[in-house]
């Protein structure tokens, strides 16, 4: 088990943000297909206006801190948290390929840890005992095994994400590598800031509401062509 800080969890850090991470995450869109399909995001710009108001008010309201709040319920030990955090994030995916999307990848998180012989039988326990864990719990009890350092760990999980949705937006807009590597340094920028407004904020203010999202997700499922999963 790595040292807080140290050399090692910054490895096991690099290891769980790594697209090389075999969860599936880049068979999805989160809806940015159909965006682009409709669209509303044509370019450059607007797919930076999209990524960065999905950041500011889905990442940052819901999907963060309930990641910080696994991460304690692993942390203290605390199972029962632990199933009810993953059932509130998973009550607060909207759209049934959403559900089935962070399933799968929980499903697929879980394998690769076993296949890697890394966490203890205790931890062990508790993750079997999860009835279809969603991605998010998997990934805090990771984290927090590893011991990454609960900001890192959020940032990692932000920074996974909008990499994947520039790569999304690079293959289907389409936009080229310096387009793409663009978003990623202006929105990157703002990562911190937002890491640290979703470990402050308050459980009750704890929200899903992206109307916008919402509506892109749905849309999707029936988009006639499409490359990707929502």
């Amino acid at each position: 088990m790595a040292e807080p800080g140290s050399t090692l969890a910054l490895s096991r850090l690099l290891q769980l943000a790594s697209p090389m991470l075999p969860v599936g995450a880049y068979s999805y869109s989160q809806g940015l297909e159909w965006a682009i399909e409709c669209g509303d995001v044509r370019d450059m710009e607007s797919a930076q206006a999209w990524m960065c108001d999905v950041l500011e008010h889905y990442q940052a309201g819901f999907e963060l801190p309930v990641l910080h709040r696994l991460y304690q319920a692993w942390q203290n030990t605390d199972t029962a948290s632990v199933q009810a955090w993953d059932d509130f994030y998973q009550a607060g995916r909207d759209t049934a390929e959403a559900c089935a999307e962070t399933r799968q990848m929980g499903y697929s998180l879980v394998r690769l840890l076993h296949g890697l012989q890394t966490l203890p039988p205790d931890m062990l326990k508790a993750v079997e005992a999860l009835p279809a864990p969603a991605f998010p719990t998997i990934y805090a009890g990771a984290a927090v095994h590893w011991r990454i350092p609960l900001p890192d760990t959020l940032h990692a999980y932000a920074w996974s994400w909008l990499e994947n949705q520039a790569s999304v937006a690079m293959k289907t807009v389409p936009l080229g590598q310096v387009a793409g590597q663009r978003i990623l340094l202006e929105l990157g920028v703002r990562l911190p800031a937002l890491i640290a407004r979703a470990m402050a904020l308050p459980e009750e203010d704890i929200s899903n509401f992206c109307p916008a999202l919402s509506i892109a997700g749905c849309r999707h499922e029936t988009q006639y062509t499409r490359l990707f999963r929502s």
